[in-house]
């Protein structure tokens, strides 16, 4: 009760010095004035200066760049760390003064509140323009504004009408198997208690009604002891009916309650001050947000974890590349490290063909023309050939099994490395294939250090890694406004550092429907390039038929890369007409000012139009390295008897090598690979597929059913195709049949609706106690459906 009481005091506190928090507004006459949180409503023009937090969503104005942007933190809402850009209309980006925002008027007519984080809808009405509004004009409540001295913004949402409220929901209570069983038993032991003095009581009035009047002694004729008066039954039987509870009370155990509560009080100080589970690098300790889950614990039998950032450290590293049908680098992995445990290959061993790699180095070799081998010739002193002993002059590029120096790069390739790549023959794909490395994404370089490096970031790890090694490759993605991007390329003819700068015109996002982004910009020269990056097979079916030259190789390679365990993207671009362009604006401006349900649609219908007779330049693979102990832990997990799901949205090859080198997955294991090769776009073929589905879950159990005596024990890997329809009224009680008989189960393509709804299904269908581990937001769903939730606080921030 009483940590009751301060946990709601604490939470009273902090509700007070949050809605007391201050922020300039406008107050008239041109001043701007602080005013308390509470007191903001919609139309306010507002003034945030750095690192402070947004009180109310915004529509932003201007900012203290003249290009109109600013960097906003939002790991409160999504759990993202990486810093986003917010742009403001160009129409309003010049008034970055108190006194030019005092004549400001305009109008908004925006959608309803909704708890939509990712959307925004409306237009600004203002000087007798309409300009569309989206969600890069609009700053949320509890979002942070980071590398810019100031702000300007109108209140849109206030108070419960924010975002960020309107996604506010009560976290889920949840009590142990021990607490409700104790449960169960008092509420026996109090029907009981209940029952017995409800007897007493009858027997008591039935027996003084009776049988008592013979018994003088008593003096039971005495009208002033209600409690054994004759005349009067049944208050007799309803006093003795309560003398009985207080007589017969010490059946309920109370100071059990009591002396549990102080137990687990004291055990969940011990857990948050355990040394053993203190991070140094984040100078972070674990904390027990509950104490009622301690002995929940102890009875753990099925684990349903993330991959990326908890399992791997969500930090990319640019590993290999296949460009315009070649690929590029080579190196030891961690997952050829594991493939060598897997094999009982001994330490020595490992170590010794380690330092065999740094002196003698393989590649993956597509097909090499005779032109490609003779200018590698000229370009490596003493005419070695590209198969042969790999220079290591460069003291940056990491060694096998350390760190790498570059902090998001470690490739080895001395066809590509120290600008070696401009005498390729197949050089204007090279180039163009860095270029959309350093074009295509929402990154912003952060700060420079001596050695001329920028340091970027970016909304995931991935780009950062990409633009990380675009500038390695001598494409430095060197300064970012609001419309134009500049770069520092290495010119091939002259062999000098040139500035080029190009103009933003679009920037068609990424999202999970999509799967893929790109960015329309204009050189000087006036020609127009729509740069793209997404899924291998997102933007394989949208090639030009005169851009399918690498496909076949290209996929190949990015098979091989998915098999060590490497998460992959495809590069390709394309020229676009200027006639076409202006075409094509007109229709998406259109669709853009659009306010209803139908925008997205309009949008996702007009970017179809411009992505699409893509040239394919090649692809990238970045590589996410496991966390320290990895494989020990879930070793012993294993040998504990625990069942372990991995549930990932990396494709099939990814997962199923990261499950070997953590030693999810091994040779000697029995395993069921669930799959389906196509889409179902009608009812007869996705009939079609749960049929095909059901045979491979029948015939997969049947096996079981025939070795369950051997010791090795049974392993499962779905594909998302197969999970969609797995989770489906008909088949998901069948795939559950045979996947909770499995030792470890993999699920790939996982979105996160997905993780929440398998750990649900496992939780009812097995009754037993599950846990549930994730580092990001998209992980939120999963950890509160799971009897125990255990949240990481990693590269994706805290939610």
């Amino acid at each position: 009760m009483l940590q009751y009481v301060e946990n709601h005091i604490n939470h009273t506190l902090q509700d007070l010095n949050v809605n007391s928090r201050t922020v300039k507004a406008r107050v008239g006459n041109g001043r701007f004035a602080d005013k308390k949180w509470r007191e903001l409503s919609v139309g306010d023009v507002i003034k945030v200066h750095k690192n402070e937090y947004f009180p109310s969503d915004l529509l932003f104005l201007s900012s203290s760049y003249e290009d109109g942007i600013c960097y906003v933190e939002t790991m409160n809402l999504d759990g993202e760390t990486n810093l986003k850009v917010k742009r403001c209309l160009e129409a309003t980006l010049g008034m970055n003064e108190d006194e030019e925002l005092s004549k400001f008027k305009g109008t908004v007519r925006c959608e309803d509140p909704n708890p939509n984080l990712y959307t925004f809808v409306g237009n600004l009405e203002f000087e007798n323009e309409s300009y569309a509004l989206c969600p890069a004009q609009v700053l949320l409540r509890d979002s942070k504004l980071r590398n810019t001295d100031y702000i300007y913004g109108v209140v849109v949402f206030s108070g419960p009408d924010t975002k960020a409220v309107q996604n506010s929901t009560r976290s889920p209570s949840k009590r142990s198997r021990i607490e409700k069983k104790m449960d169960r038993v008092i509420y026996l032991l109090f029907s009981f208690l209940f029952l017995i003095s409800l007897v007493t009581a009858i027997a008591s009035a039935f027996f003084l009604k009776y049988e008592m009047l013979e018994w003088s002694y008593l003096r039971l004729q005495d009208d002033d002891n209600p409690l054994f008066n004759p005349s009067k039954p049944k208050v007799s039987g309803l006093l003795h009916f309560a003398r009985a509870l207080i007589l017969y009370g010490y059946l309920i155990p109370i100071s059990l309650y009591v002396s549990i509560e102080v137990v687990k009080v004291l055990q969940t100080m011990l857990i948050n001050k355990d040394i053993e589970m203190y991070d140094e690098v984040t100078c972070k300790s674990v904390r027990a947000r509950t104490s009622n889950l301690n002995e929940e614990l102890g009875q753990v039998e099925i684990i349903l974890s993330d991959k990326t950032g908890t399992l791997t450290r969500n930090e990319m590293e640019f590993r290999k590349c296949s460009i315009a049908g070649i690929s590029y680098g080579g190196d030891m992995k961690e997952v050829d490290l594991a493939a060598s445990r897997r094999m009982n290959t001994c330490a020595e061993t490992c170590r010794s063909s380690i330092d065999e790699s740094n002196t003698s180095q393989s590649f993956e070799f597509s097909e090499l023309s005779e032109a490609d081998i003779m200018v590698t010739e000229k370009a490596i002193p003493g005419g070695r050939e590209d198969g042969e002993n790999l220079s290591t002059e460069n003291p940056e590029i990491s060694t096998v099994g350390k760190e790498s120096v570059i902090k998001g790069f470690n490739f080895r390739d001395d066809r590509l490395m120290n600008n070696r790549w401009i005498h390729r023959s197949n050089l204007y794909d090279v180039i163009m294939f860095f270029r959309v490395m350093a074009l295509c994404h929402t990154g912003i370089p952060v700060e420079a250090n001596q050695t001329d490096k920028l340091k970027y970031e970016a909304e995931s790890p991935e780009e950062v890694a990409f633009l990380v090694a675009s500038q390695e490759f001598a494409f430095q993605f060197f300064r970012r406004t609001q419309s134009v991007m500049v770069l520092k390329e290495l010119d091939p003819s002259s062999g000098k550092v040139v500035e080029r700068e190009y103009k933003i015109l679009h920037l068609l996002e990424f999202s999970s429907s999509r799967k893929r982004m790109s960015v329309i910009v204009r050189n000087k020269g006036g020609q127009i390039f729509l740069f793209c990056k997404g899924a291998d097979s997102i933007i394989f079916d949208r090639l030009a038929e005169n851009g399918k030259s690498y496909q076949d190789s290209t996929a190949l390679h990015l098979s091989n890369y998915a098999e060590d365990g490497f998460r992959t993207l495809a590069f390709a671009y394309r020229i676009i007409e200027s006639a076409e362009y202006e075409h094509w604006n007109s229709i998406f401006s259109q669709a853009k000012t659009t306010i209803g349900p139908e925008r997205d649609e309009l949008l996702d219908k007009a970017s179809e139009m411009i992505e699409k007779d893509l040239i394919l330049l090649g692809a990238a693979a970045v590589e996410d390295k496991l966390q320290k102990g990895v494989p020990e832990c879930i070793d012993k997990l294993a040998q504990a008897g625990l069942k372990i799901w991995l549930l990932t949205g990396d494709k099939k090859e990814t997962a199923v090598n990261i499950g070997f080198s953590c030693s999810l997955l091994q040779q000697d294991m029995k395993q069921f690979h669930l799959c389906l090769s196509k889409e179902a776009e009608t009812k007869i073929q996705v009939k079609a597929m749960k049929e095909d589905l059901l045979y491979q879950i029948e015939s997969s159990y049947q096996v079981m059913c025939e070795e369950c005596n051997k010791d090795s024990p049974f392993a499962m890997v779905v594909d998302g195709k197969a999970l969609e329809v797995a989770l489906t009224d008909g088949v998901k009680n069948q795939f559950l049949q045979l996947a909770v008989n499995c030792a470890f189960v993999i699920c790939c393509r996982v979105s996160p609706k997905q993780k929440a709804l398998i750990t649900r299904l496992v939780k009812e269908y097995t009754g037993k106690t599950t846990l549930a581990i994730g580092d990001g937001a998209n992980d939120v769903g999963m950890i509160q459906e799971a009897h125990i939730g255990i949240g990481i606080s990693g590269m994706e921030g805290m939610q």
